[in-house]
Formats: structure tokens, C-alpha cells, sequence
């Protein structure tokens, strides 16, 4: 049923069925990972950046992270530079860092500019800006013996540490961060970081109530191929320990894995390809991927449902 054969009784009723939800997350912290293939359709997008300024205009406190990586290595190709990757992870010279920061900038000033339009009031950040992220190269992965040694990442970078204070205070003036993910060393050097990375570790250090990693993917996939809809941090452990979840998927569930574990309620692995994938994880009780959940409580659809108990109540 499209939006114009939805009469109006129900939206009423659609309407109506959000409010525990902005209730129960009024005032909270929502780290949002938004990148892969979404970000390549100009239509998503805008509806991406209009369900952001929505949540912030109904009280919540939404934070964005985005990547860029399919039109990095689209432009590293059009420009003939090689691009070289080592467990999947991008070598990058100096010249390709130029690339990068160069779209991330882009990317971040289009997100930013779409929600601002929705009536959002975003702000640009890159980890740079006032060194907020304090990034180290990241030491590559045994290359497969002697014979075989790991490259050099280059300008490739890990979270050493989130100072929180610059995003406290955008938060505390109904601002939306809007952040690239590039780090600083202690010796000034820009270091590209993977953004589920970079989104984790702020939701961590924030103690954000949800971080949400929008993907390509419906969720994450048992060892059988079907959609696990909730994880426990063990389960999580377990198929990252044994294999089942690589490629891509790996630092995203190694990211909620660890946030969950810091205190982080919950983490949401959804497909960023589905319509307002945002609001109807975070405003209704159909989800549209994977929770993960810490093995600490009650189940976690119960835990959930008391939760907004308490909301309402």
C-alpha cells in the first residue's frame, strides 16, 4: 500500500504508535553509522537525512558517522591511482589519503546540507577538529609467513581515544553532529579510520543508548544463511570466532560486540537499501535487522517492552 492510499485514521494510528517510542528515547544518544550503498542513492539519502532531523525534532540526540568507501574507490579508478587492499582493508599512500579526505569532505557536507533542508540543525566534524578523535596507525595482520609479509597500511588508522567534550556540546545546543571518519596522532598525522569503527567507539564513550549500523545487508546470517533477528554478545563472539560472519560484516559486529559489552543498551546491524530503515528500527516494534543485546537481563524483546513500559508509565 503506498502513502497516498493510507487513509487518514491510519496515519492517526501509525502516528499514534510512535509515541511510546519518543518517549521512552526522548533526550537519549543515537550513534547512527550511515554508509554503503545508501549513501550512493540520491533518494535514500534525502531520506535518510530527513528521518535524522526528524528524530532530533521529536527530542532524541542523533549522532551520524558516515563512510564513503564505494566512491573513494570509484574515484581512485578514475584517476588511475591502484587501489590495494590486505584483509580487506584499503593500503593508503599519501596520495590516496588526498582522495579520501576529499570525499569524505564531500560526502559529509552533502549529508549535512539534506538535513539542515529537513529543518535538522547539523554541524560537519572532522576528527581533526579540535583533535577530538585520537587516532594510531593500525598495525596490519600476519600476511601469511615469512615469504609473505603484511604491508604497511600507510595513513590507515584505529581509535586510540574519543574526547567527548566538543560533541556534548553541539548535543547540548540541539545541534547534529554529522562526522567524517578521520582520526590525528600525537604527532598530527590524519589517519582514515573505518567508520563502524569510529561509531562504535563513540557510542562507547558516550554510553549511547542505541548505535545503529546502517549496511547493505539485511542483518547478520547464522552459519545456515538465515537472519539471526537478536544476538547475544556470545553468540556475536562465537561467529566472529568461528568464521560465520566476515568479510565487511566483521568490524561492524566486532564494533557492536564491544559497545554492548561498554555499556552501549543496544545495537542495531540494519539495511540502510530499505526506506526510512532508521525510523522504523528506532520508532516502531517491527525491526528490520539484527539486535544485539549484552547476556546480561531478560530476553531481549522483554526487556525491550518493559522498557517502554516504563516510558509511558
Amino acid at each position: 500500500m503506498s502513502a497516498t492510499e493510507i487513509s487518514a485514521p491510519q496515519k492517526a494510528r501509525i502516528l499514534a504508535e510512535a509515541l511510546p517510542f519518543i518517549r521512552a528515547y526522548h533526550a537519549t544518544t543515537l550513534v547512527i553509522r550511515f554508509g554503503g550503498g545508501a549513501m550512493a542513492d540520491p533518494a535514500l539519502t534525502a531520506g535518510f537525512a530527513r528521518d535524522v532531523a526528524l528524530l532530533r525534532l521529536v527530542g532524541m540526540n542523533p549522532i551520524v558517522v558516515h563512510g564513503g568507501g564505494w566512491r573513494i574507490d570509484e574515484l581512485l579508478q578514475q584517476m588511475g591511482i591502484e587501489i590495494r587492499r590486505h584483509h580487506g582493508m584499503r593500503i593508503t599512500d599519501e596520495r590516496t589519503m588526498q582522495v579520501v579526505e576529499m570525499v569524505l569532505g564531500e560526502r559529509n557536507q552533502e549529508l549535512v546540507g539534506h538535513i539542515n533542508r529537513f529543518g535538522g540543525r547539523a554541524v560537519g566534524l572532522n576528527g581533526q577538529d579540535g583533535r577530538f578523535i585520537h587516532a594510531r596507525a593500525m598495525v596490519p595482520a600476519p600476511g601469511g609467513g615469512a615469504d609473505a609479509p603484511a604491508p604497511d597500511y600507510g595513513f590507515v588508522g584505529d581509535v586510540e581515544s574519543i574526547d567527548t567534550d566538543v560533541i556534548d556540546l553541539l548535543l547540548s545546543r540541539s545541534f547534529i553532529p554529522v562526522i567524517m571518519p578521520i582520526g590525528v596522532g600525537a604527532d598530527g598525522t590524519a589517519y582514515h579510520i573505518n567508520s563502524d569503527i569510529v561509531a562504535g567507539e563513540l557510542a562507547r564513550a558516550l554510553r549511547a543508548e542505541k548505535l545503529i549500523l546502517m549496511t547493505n545487508v539485511a542483518g547478520v546470517h547464522d552459519a545456515a544463511g538465515r537472519l539471526r533477528y537478536v544476538l547475544t554478545a556470545t553468540e556475536a563472539d562465537g561467529f566472529l570466532r568461528d568464521g560465520t560472519v566476515s568479510g565487511g560484516m566483521q568490524p561492524r559486529l566486532t564494533a557492536a560486540l564491544e559497545a554492548v559489552r561498554d555499556g552501549v543498551r543496544s545495537v542495531h546491524i540494519i539495511d540502510g537499501g530499505v526506506p526510512s530503515a532508521l525510523l522504523l528500527e528506532v520508532l516502531t516494534a517491527d525491526g528490520v535487522g539484527t539486535a544485539v543485546r549484552s547476556d546480561a537481563g531478560p530476553h531481549f524483546l522483554a526487556d525491550s517492552e518493559s522498557y517502554l513500559a516504563a516510558g509511558m508509565s
